[in-house]
């Protein structure tokens, strides 16, 4: 199989790329080469921008794909551009869209395909929902073979799932955990959710390559295990060796005090309960199964970021303003306990 993937060195791209790679797919990677040092051995480089359209085009003039997979767009202009590069140069035409484009607030916790597609909180969802669309619009009216699959939260070695972070990453809550400071978790930390280590999430994509079924539809992929927040977190502590302080705040509370991103990413997202039915990703892929479970995956990350100090990125401005969010509460109780 002869595939090309914009983009390559991602979360989610990275351990299909390394799948890809083991099993002797002809697979090329079209990025800007800033990440590319890890990759492996057999797998072939197109250094370009992906914006610069002139330039791909001319790099591709003389080559088909099976596969083109595209990890790295957000907007609709992007795919339009995907469009004019690929179409008839590829037998299936894939694009990463989010599992946030489902209904917020969901009218069913248990989410399938069919769930309707909505997302007033979030600008990032939305976009994704048009890049559907546009997608949707070529397959039918053009038979542009298109196969879009929805992620949720995906994670690997290099970073900590968290429900709340700041925008340097997930280390600076670890220490939190491990200086014994308070550590926030949105709601009452009890709504449900589900994590994917990218191993298993690559695994399903790789069934979804080249599969005739896929084309036309749209799939998510993601783990069967469904747990907590309060669970996740108290696995992250566990995985550190130390005793969770956690302080629940409430989301609508963590909106309204930090920034637009965290607004969408919480109430247009994490803060929602969901169940992902995996049916239709099974009917399509009968081999896939999630084999990482969350607190194995968690040891894994923990123990991989410990070990490499390039990966342990203070965030002090997140440090700080976590304080202050815990400070406000504990003020706000005292103020009623004393009238």
């Amino acid at each position: 199989m002869k595939v090309l993937f914009i983009g390559g060195t991602g979360t989610i791209s990275s351990a299909i790329t390394k799948q890809l790679a083991e099993v002797g797919c002809e697979l090329y990677l079209l990025n800007r080469g800033t990440r590319n040092s890890g990759l492996p051995a057999k797998v072939n480089v197109l250094q370009a921008d992906i914006n610069d359209e002139d330039k791909v085009s001319k790099l591709i003039e003389d080559m088909t794909f099976d596969v083109v997979a595209d990890f790295i767009a957000f907007h609709p202009e992007q795919l339009e551009r995907d469009y004019r590069l690929f179409n008839g140069k590829t037998k299936q035409f894939m694009f990463i869209s989010s599992a946030s484009a489902y209904q917020t607030p969901l009218s069913d916790y248990r989410v399938t395909e069919g769930t309707p597609l909505s997302n007033p909180y979030w600008e990032y969802s939305r976009n994704k929902i048009a890049c559907e669309e546009y997608l949707m619009k070529q397959y039918r009216e053009h038979g542009f073979p298109i196969t879009i699959v929805r992620p949720s939260h995906t994670y690997s070695e290099r970073s900590i799932p968290l429900g709340v972070h700041g925008s340097k990453g997930s280390w600076q809550v670890a220490k939190r955990m491990l200086e014994n400071k308070p550590v926030i978790i949105h709601g009452d930390g009890t709504s449900l959710w589900t994590m994917t280590h990218n191993s298993d999430f690559a695994k399903g994509f790789i069934g979804l390559m080249g599969n005739i079924h896929a084309i036309g539809e749209s799939v998510h992929i993601t783990s069967d295990e469904t747990v907590t927040w309060n669970q996740i977190y108290e696995m992250i502590a566990d995985a550190l060796g130390v005793k969770l302080n956690a302080v629940h705040v409430s989301s609508e509370f963590l909106a309204a005090c930090g920034s637009d991103d965290l607004r969408g990413g919480l109430l247009g997202d994490k803060a929602n309960s969901v169940v992902f039915d995996n049916s239709k990703l099974k009917r399509l892929v009968p081999e896939f199964v999630a084999t990482t479970r969350l607190d194995q995956g968690m040891k894994q990350t923990v123990k991989h970021i410990l070990a490499h100090p390039e990966l342990q990125v203070e965030d002090p401005e997140f440090d700080a303003w976590c304080d202050k969010v815990i400070g406000a509460l504990e003020n706000a109780a005292r103020a009623v306990a004393e009238q």
